[in-house]
């Protein structure tokens, strides 16, 4: 604040002391319907699982559907999609079958 305006963030500036929490959270609260079904969320990752192709782009789907709801943006250089097995959100794997 100044003495003319106020000003606040834009974006959430991680350094803060409770961004994750917050952020956390808001991906509870926005992501509940999906969460634990179809999508795993931890702090800024998310991964959506699906059991067959089709339905992993209907999931996916409604994921973006989701988060633009909420003016939330991608970054499609940390994007990863069609992952079938590997190392995700830490130390979580993701086996095939």
């Amino acid at each position: 604040m100044t003495e003319l305006s106020s000003y606040c963030y834009k974006v959430v500036p991680f350094g803060l002391k409770n961004a994750d929490a917050t952020y956390q959270r808001l991906m509870d609260r926005i992501l509940s319907p999906m969460i634990g079904q179809t999508v795993q969320a931890y702090v800024d990752d998310m991964v959506v699982t699906s059991k067959e192709r089709d339905q992993h782009v209907v999931d996916l789907e409604e994921l973006f559907t989701t988060i633009a709801k909420y003016d939330l943006k991608l970054n499609l250089e940390k994007c990863v999609f069609g992952v079938e097995a590997g190392k995700l959100l830490g130390s979580c794997s993701l086996n095939e079958g």
